[in-house]
């Protein structure tokens, strides 16, 4: 066993960017993005898409058509959509255009495909350029002197017309989906270039967020193993406060032998367990040392001092993405120092970004290529096994390509927060007069995988956007009070699908449904009364008549439930769900039976890819509310596989039903939208079986049986 050097990381230099320039950005939108170690912070840049930049996104040669898509494709089949919008406006057949993933030096440069954009803001600038390109062409001009056209929407027949369309508005064959079928090589994973190595950077077993390093190894017993490559020490193969050590060999099957025998001896600073985080969001307790939250998202004054005809509190647990595919990239240095990087990520202009500025290279010497993603949800925004595949690919000057394990990705990614929610609400002749809703969470866009305590500090001034996302009440009340406080947890967190939406949405709908139940009201006509949005009645109305929801529900069998939700998701996007549920309490089993979803997103151009959509944020809420808790011990999370963290399996997901709602309104996004209500309607589902309200995710069984026996006894003790 042999020392390790004591390398230290690199000290942030706080000055190097202002704090004035900083909240600036951070007003104007941007995700402000820093890599441990590094001078600047690396900012995303967010160029909004117009007619001009769309017009490099289509090429027209002998007679073929050539989209290079501006956005990633990880499920959501955006491939596919925007095919369908080019091939309508160009008035071609679907054979005629070939749709591709780019590399960054293909097009220009676009913002990360995040936030349920792609439609909304991308297809309106493609048809544009498509229709200029299509006039071009009928008039005898070359591609070469085109300046786009930016014509109206009225105009443009894949965005407004309604009958006698080829390809908007309905199904179609989804691009390299007889690929994905026969397993071709459409992911990081899948690449293969010659010479290639594989790498893995071992780091201590903690979060990231704590300090760590390594203290010593068996080097020698690591170079005694077949395969053997190199070790790298490297300052750059930091994470957080995470130092790594660098491995490569001949095999991927030869890493964790090497692993092994390293034996490596870490050194980590400081602990944690999971009651640590737990009490670091606990809204009671911090009601307890102050009324007021730092952050106000509706703020009249209201009494709170009197009693309350709700009372209701909600915890939300730590939560991860489990994308099926864990990250990965493959990294090459040509002769002439130029590198080539294939990503599987959301954003790979960003990823050009940090490798320029954390290895010293110019932008144009950089190349990153496009995959597709098998699973991001937000998660694979930042650059973490990019830069490792670059580093190690520079110390042994061969390609490298570098997978994380699931256990890494359980560890070293970042997460959904935890959040702890307080609900209170007064009613005045059946209606909501005073609403008060206060919570804690962790940090989502300004998340700490990316920015040290100081620079965090300094966006906690302007709040977190992701974090209030969704909690703004919908509904109609006299007086409002929505608050929240954002604490560094010892974990990773960050962007979840939707981000704050799901959690926030599921606490709102939770205590609207008790507010139902006290005014003795129908809790979907409730909603119906107070909604503030014509569109949210709209899909409350399309999803009572597909779910038969009436006036007088017909007779049920003991332990059967029923519940709604509804919400919007950024102020674009609708949706309303019906949940039926099943509640053994003596098998301490809940089944969800059928599932019905509204959903407006306005115009729909692949109605068979927005009900996907649709039915992938049910089965999120189907596992948020039952299933899925990420747990924390020993200074880490716990979990190494999804045995340790469940997703849904096929066995739970039941029978569901899409609707879509489209009264021509434009686009707007679908990938998100329903993750409003799927949760919330299950948890009120359950509420409506038991008579208990569930308060704690996932909903358990054992749990919600003990609370309703207490709460029979106390209904016939003696007074």
């Amino acid at each position: 066993m042999s020392a390790w050097p004591n390398t230290p990381a690199p000290a942030p230099a706080a000055a190097a960017l202002s704090r004035r320039s900083l909240l600036r950005a951070a007003a104007a939108g941007l995700s402000v993005s820093f890599v441990a170690g590094c001078s600047l912070p690396v900012i995303p840049k967010r160029p909004r898409p117009d007619a001009e930049l769309a017009l490099g996104w289509i090429r027209h040669a002998a007679g073929r058509y050539t989209l290079f898509i501006p956005r990633v494709e990880m499920g959501q089949n955006i491939l596919t959509a925007l095919k369908q919008v080019a091939c309508e406006e160009l008035g071609i057949a679907w054979h005629q255009l070939e749709a591709r993933l780019p590399d960054t030096g293909q097009i220009a440069r676009v913002r990360a495909t995040v936030g349920s954009e792609s439609i909304q803001d991308f297809a309106l600038p493609l048809a544009q350029a498509c229709a200029t390109l299509r006039e071009a062409l009928a008039a005898g001009r070359g591609p070469g002197e085109l300046r786009a056209v930016r014509h109206p929407v009225q105009s443009l027949r894949s965005l407004s017309a309604s009958t006698g369309l080829q390809h908007v508005g309905r199904a179609v064959r989804i691009e390299q989906g007889a690929a994905i079928v026969q397993g071709q090589p459409l992911f990081v994973a899948d690449v293969r270039r010659p010479g290639q190595l594989y790498g893995r950077v071992l780091r201590a077993p903690a979060s990231p967020e704590l300090p760590s390093r390594a203290m010593a190894l068996n080097e020698a017993a690591a170079r005694a193993v077949p395969g053997f490559v190199a070790l790298v020490p490297d300052p750059l193969l930091q994470h957080g406060a995470s130092l790594g050590v660098g491995i490569v060999a001949r095999t991927p099957g030869a890493l964790d032998r090497i692993e092994a025998a390293l034996s490596v001896q870490w050194q980590v600073d400081g602990r944690f367990e999971q009651t640590d985080i737990e009490a670091a969001v606990d809204i009671d307790r911090r009601l307890a040392l102050s009324r007021r939250r730092a952050h106000g998202i509706d703020e009249d004054r209201i009494d709170d001092a009197g009693p309350w005809d709700v009372d209701l509190r909600i915890d939300v647990p730590l939560a991860a993405h489990a994308a099926i595919e864990p990250r990965a990239a493959v990294a090459a240095f040509e002769a002439d120092g130029r590198l080539h990087l294939w990503a599987g990520t959301q954003d790979v202009f960003y990823q050009r970004d940090v490798i320029v500025k954390r290895l010293g290279l110019d932008e144009d010497r950089v190349v990153v290529h496009a995959h597709r993603v098998g699973g991001g949800f937000g998660g694979k925004t930042l650059c973490t096994v990019e830069l490792e595949a670059a580093v190690l690919a520079r110390a042994v000057q061969a390609p490298v390509k570098v997978q994380w394990t699931r256990a890494q990705e359980f560890r070293f990614g970042f997460h959904r927060p935890p959040s702890s929610h307080r609900l209170r609400a007064r009613l005045k002749a059946g209606r909501i007069d005073t609403w008060w809703h206060s919570f804690a969470s962790s940090h989502i866009l300004f998340t700490n995988a990316a920015l040290p305590p100081w620079l965090q500090r300094i966006t906690d001034v302007i709040g977190d956007d992701g974090v209030a996302r969704g909690a703004r009440l919908p509904y109609r009340a006299r007086a409002r009070r929505t608050e929240f406080d954002v604490v560094r947890l010892p974990v990773f967190t960050g962007p979840w699908r939707g981000l704050g939406a799901g959690p926030n949405a599921l606490a709102i709908e939770s205590a609207i449904d008790e507010c139902a139940r006290r005014a003795g009201a129908d809790p979907l006509q409730f909603r119906r009364d107070h909604a503030e949005d014509a569109r949210l009645v709209r899909v409350l109305d399309r999803v009572a008549l597909a779910a038969g929801w009436g006036p007088a529900p017909p007779p049920r069998a003991a332990g059967a439930g029923r519940g709604v939700a509804c919400g919007l998701y950024k102020g674009m996007s609708y949706a309303a769900v019906v949940a039926d549920v099943e509640v053994d309490l003596a098998a301490r089993r809940i089944r969800v039976t059928r599932l019905v979803c509204a959903h407006d997103c306005g115009r729909v151009i692949n109605p068979d890819q927005v009900r996907a959509q649709c039915e992938g944020n049910l089965v999120w809420g189907l596992g948020m509310a039952l299933v899925e808790r990420l747990p924390v011990a020993a200074s880490q999370v716990a979990a190494t596989g999804f045995a340790d963290a469940p997703i849904p399996r096929i066995g739970d997901v039941p029978a569901m039903q899409v609707v879509l709602v489209d009264e021509g309104e434009p686009p707007s996004g679908a990938g998100e939208t329903a993750i409003v209500a799927a949760a919330a309607a299950i948890a009120n589902a359950v509420r409506d079986a038991l008579g208990v309200r569930p308060g704690r995710l996932p909903i358990d069984a054992e749990a919600l049986a003990l609370e309703r026996g207490r709460v029979l006894q106390a209904a016939v003790a003696p007074a």
